[in-house]
């Protein structure tokens, strides 16, 4: 027996609502939100606190006002970017094994932003440029994977097979890129590995209206995207365009994925196991999944990042250094993959 099943009828109900755990999980991404924005160096708790309230030094004010809050938001977004980014390329390509991570998107996005990088054209100082070269990167990316898999997308594991050895090609001419310009490599680890280090109010003042654009026009095709979940036949029947509906979602997810990676980098595996989250608590419906799945992406990614702040403190306090600093996207990386190895194998086991 659950927690919800020893509930009074009436009680469980409303916990059932959609409204409820859309609530519920509002108030988990601001308390991740609060673990965020306390977890950093340079400043106690009592700290940030008193900045908070309008008092602090100087030096407190910068860093929780100038360094603290800017991460924070880019990675609530970021999260909520990739979150919408996985849900709308499962459904749209009708694989549980779809998402940015494993179709090609983040790692043409990367090389985008690498290549950009390394030739001059795109930097910190440029952030705009940085995006649109994501953007390229993550359409080639996905254009490819459409070429060799396209006329097998409903098959799950021939889609995740052509998926791997596309991301595997183009991590290869990343590893090209920093070979032929070696000294770019500091600059552009963020985007290898994934960080929300050093975020400044720049990257959210970019980062945000492009999340809010394309985010809202996923959520307007929640409709479409609902119908292909249900397969092509039943969309055709239904009146849709499943060619012009389905491409317009790889055009948002790419989107998303590339202004997420722009921002942070390749945060592994949170497109990938958000999506299934969210439709295990909000249900098939798109319409309240799609807000679910960027909740729960922010929720993932900003907890994450309060984690891997908590780890470093402690890890450069047991090896005395103050320059050891856990990416977040290496911590992304080993939850998610142990996460998904325990689904593989209980779904192996039920079989």
């Amino acid at each position: 027996m659950t927690l919800i099943e020893t509930v009074p009828g009436p009680a469980r109900r409303a916990l059932r609502a959609p409204g409820v755990r859309m609530a519920g999980l509002a108030l988990l991404v601001a308390a991740v939100a609060c673990a965020d924005l306390f977890a950093g160096r340079g400043v106690t708790p009592a700290g940030v606190r008193e900045v908070l309230l309008g008092g602090g030094d100087l030096t407190a004010e910068h860093i929780v006002l100038q360094l603290r809050l800017p991460r924070l938001l880019v990675a609530l977004v970021a999260g909520a970017c990739l979150g919408v980014a996985g849900l709308v390329l499962q459904s749209a390509l009708r694989n549980p094994l779809a998402g940015p991570e494993v179709t090609g998107v983040t790692p043409g996005a990367v090389l985008g932003a690498v290549a950009a990088t390394g030739l001059g054209l795109a930097g910190w100082e440029s952030p705009t440029a940085v995006v649109v070269a994501a953007c390229i990167g993550g359409f080639a990316g996905a254009g490819l994977l459409w070429l060799l898999a396209g006329r097998e997308t409903g098959d799950p594991e021939q889609t995740a097979v052509y998926g791997v050895l596309v991301s595997a090609v183009l991590a290869g001419l990343t590893a090209v890129v920093l070979l032929v310009a070696p000294g770019e490599l500091g600059s552009v680890v963020q985007w290898l590995i994934g960080s929300t280090e050093g975020r400044v109010w720049q990257h959210w003042n970019l980062l945000w209206p492009w999340a809010a654009f394309w985010g809202a026009a996923a959520w307007l095709l929640a409709g479409p995207l609902t119908l292909l979940r249900c397969g092509d036949e039943q969309a055709s029947a239904a009146g849709l365009a499943t060619g012009r509906g389905r491409g317009a979602a790889l055009v948002c997810a790419v989107a998303l994925t590339a202004g997420a990676v722009s921002a942070v980098g390749a945060l592994g595996f949170v497109g990938l196991l958000v999506p299934h989250l969210a439709l295990a608590v909000f249900g098939a419906d798109l319409r309240i999944t799609l807000p679910g799945a960027a909740l729960l992406g922010a929720t993932v990614v900003c907890g994450a990042d309060a984690a891997a702040q908590l780890l470093s403190r402690l890890l450069a306090t047991a090896l005395d250094t103050d320059r050891l600093t856990l990416p977040v996207g290496a911590l992304t990386t080993f939850v998610g993959a142990g996460l998904l190895m325990v689904v593989a194998r209980r779904r192996a086991d039920e079989r």
